[in-house]
């Protein structure tokens, strides 16, 4: 499988901040041909790669005022992996998190699902968020949770991800979110879908539907949202004043049957 991905930024600084992009491919078994450039005010410069945890790559750049623009273009061919599954990650990734707030949702999980487990409760669950939830673009705010989403019954991809996530941890699945690019995703945009444990193996779930799983190429994994945003600034003022995001796959778009899949 060849997939093409891009990434388009671009930044109004007015004071000093530390800038964390989050946008290139996670470290897999593919091959990949990419490209990271930064400029300030039209000229190159450098940032700081760190490799963070599930092969997460963060570059970031400490920017005095000005006009910043990141391009970042990758072609991958193949599949990663499937990621294995740590005694750390069965710890962490069933505990309570910032927009994951799954001791909230104790009850109300134990109500709809109390009796599902494995692949049957995670399918469950993916079916009543798909189903009970509008995705409607710019309905949610940047610190709305899982249990924002609950009440409202609306929002967009990440919010999708952290009802998911925030259910299954009430109901004793470690879960987490991804972050990744989606070939089909319409609108356009960076993705969030969910992966959770059944069985010593990471399902990938996406309560939204809007993209073929087989398809998609992890960014981030982490708890939710606070671990995996694209760009994230401290300490100064920075605005994003442009963002645009390109993910192709060669060939057809596979059908998404929507049964368990791992993401490769």
């Amino acid at each position: 499988m060849r997939r093409t991905v891009s990434a388009r930024l671009s930044l109004d600084v007015a004071a000093d901040a530390d800038l964390l992009f989050c946008v290139a491919v996670a470290t897999g078994s593919y091959d990949v041909d990419e490209q990271f450039v930064l400029t300030q005010d039209g000229r190159p410069v450098t940032a700081e790669p760190a490799l963070m945890r599930h092969g997460a790559r963060v570059h970031r750049y400490r920017a005095p005022a000005g006009r910043v623009d990141l391009r970042y273009d990758a072609t991958i061919s193949g599949r990663a992996t499937p990621r294995s599954v740590s005694p750390a990650d069965l710890v962490e990734y069933l505990r309570p998190s910032r927009y994951a707030e799954s001791d909230k949702l104790l009850a109300f999980a134990t109500d709809l699902f109390g009796g599902l487990k494995g692949a049957d409760c995670l399918q469950a669950v993916e079916a009543w968020v798909h189903s009970r939830i509008a995705y409607v673009s710019g309905s949610s705010d940047h610190t709305d949770g899982a249990v924002d989403t609950l009440l409202t019954r609306c929002g967009v991809c990440r919010d999708y991800a952290h009802l998911v996530v925030g259910l299954l941890r009430a109901l004793a699945v470690p879960a987490r979110l991804v972050a990744c690019y989606a070939p089909g995703l319409s609108p356009m945009d960076f993705h969030a879908l969910v992966e959770a444990h059944v069985d010593g193996q990471w399902l990938v779930l996406d309560a939204t539907r809007l993209a073929p799983r087989s398809t998609m190429l992890r960014i981030a994994t982490g708890r939710d949202a606070a671990d995996t945003a694209f760009l994230s600034s401290y300490g100064g003022s920075a605005t994003l004043v442009e963002l645009e995001v390109t993910a192709t796959s060669d060939g057809d778009l596979p059908r998404d049957d929507g049964s368990p899949m791992v993401l490769g």
